[in-house]
C-alpha cells in the first residue's frame, strides 16, 4: 500500500482523557463548514481508534482511566509502526467516513494525547488540540462511567488511580510537547465559560476563515462533582479517607495545572504550559 495521498496539513487530531470534553470540541469544530469530522461510523464517539487496523486501542492497555500507565501506549516517531505504509493504511481506513470536499480532516480519540508525536510524524505538518479538564472531576466522572459501564470487578478502578492515571498521561504529554508541531491546548474550564475566547485560537490553529460558533457546550457539567468532591470531604469515613489521599499525594501536581484540590471551579494559567 503507498503512503496517503492526502496532504497532511489537512489532517486534524483531538486528544485528551476520557471525560475531558473531546466529544464536544470535536462537535463544534466538525460543525464548521471547512472541517470534516468521521460520521456515520457505527463506533462508539466516531473514534478514529476504533477504525483503523494500525495501532492499538486504549482498551488494549486497560482503556478509560488505565491506558497511560502502559508505557507501551506512548507512540512515538520512532515506533516501528511509524511507516509511510501505515499513514496510508490510516488514511485509507478513516476516509471512507470522512467528506473529502473539506478542507480540514478531523479525527479524535483519547489516546491521541499520548500518541502527537506519532501522529504527526506519520502526518507532518498535521494539527493536534488536546483538551485539559480538572483532574478530580475526570476521576470522579471516570469512576461513575466505568461503574456503570460494567459490573465486572477487575474493572473497577478507584479515584486515587484514576487522578495517578490523569498524572502520568499529561506528564507524557508534558514531555512530548517540545517535540510537536502545531499543538493547542484548550480549558475545558475556558471553553465552556467563555467558549468564543477559547475557540478563537484553535480557529486560528487551523487556519479557518470563520469563526468556531457553539451553543451546545454547557458550563454546568462539572457542578454535580464539585458537589460530590464538597461531600467527600465531610462525608464518610471511606470517602474522607479517599479525598484526604487525594489531596495528600497529588495536590502539587494538580495546583502545576492551575488547578486546586479544595475548590474545583478554581483554574489559572497552569504554570507546566508557560512559555
Amino acid at each position: 500500500m503507498g503512503h496517503t495521498s492526502i496532504d497532511s496539513e489537512r489532517l486534524v487530531f483531538v486528544g485528551g482523557l476520557h471525560r475531558s470534553g473531546t466529544t464536544p470540541l470535536t462537535t463544534v469544530i466538525a460543525a464548521h463548514p471547512e472541517v470534516s469530522g468521521l460520521h456515520g461510523t457505527g463506533v462508539k464517539e466516531d473514534e478514529g481508534q476504533h477504525l483503523q487496523s494500525v495501532y492499538p486501542k486504549a482498551k488494549v492497555y486497560g482503556g478509560a482511566g488505565r491506558f497511560a500507565l502502559d508505557p507501551r501506549s506512548h507512540l512515538t516517531e520512532t515506533s516501528a509502526l511509524s511507516t509511510p505504509e501505515n499513514a496510508g493504511r490510516l488514511v485509507q481506513e478513516w476516509s471512507r467516513y470522512w467528506d473529502l470536499e473539506r478542507r480540514l480532516l478531523l479525527e479524535k480519540s483519547p489516546p491521541n494525547l499520548v500518541m502527537g508525536r506519532f501522529l504527526q510524524g506519520l502526518f507532518p505538518g498535521s494539527a493536534l488540540v488536546v483538551v485539559v479538564r480538572h483532574p478530580v472531576v475526570v476521576a470522579l466522572s471516570t469512576h461513575k462511567w466505568r461503574r456503570l459501564a460494567s459490573r465486572r470487578v477487575d474493572r473497577h478502578t478507584t479515584h486515587h488511580q484514576l487522578v495517578r492515571h490523569w498524572i502520568a498521561a499529561h506528564d507524557r504529554f508534558l514531555e512530548d510537547l517540545p517535540r510537536l508541531g502545531r499543538t493547542h491546548v484548550v480549558r475545558y474550564e475556558a471553553l465552556v465559560a467563555d467558549p468564543v475566547a477559547a475557540l478563537g485560537p484553535v480557529a486560528d490553529l487551523l487556519g479557518l476563515t470563520s469563526p468556531l460558533v457553539s451553543d451546545t457546550l454547557v458550563a454546568s457539567h462539572s457542578e454535580r462533582y464539585a458537589r460530590q468532591w464538597d461531600a467527600m470531604k465531610t462525608g464518610n469515613p471511606v470517602q474522607r479517607r479517599v479525598r484526604r489521599a487525594i489531596e495528600r499525594d497529588f495536590s502539587e501536581q494538580i495546583r502545576q495545572w492551575g488547578y486546586d484540590t479544595d475548590d474545583l471551579s478554581v483554574f489559572t494559567c497552569p504554570p507546566v504550559l508557560r512559555a
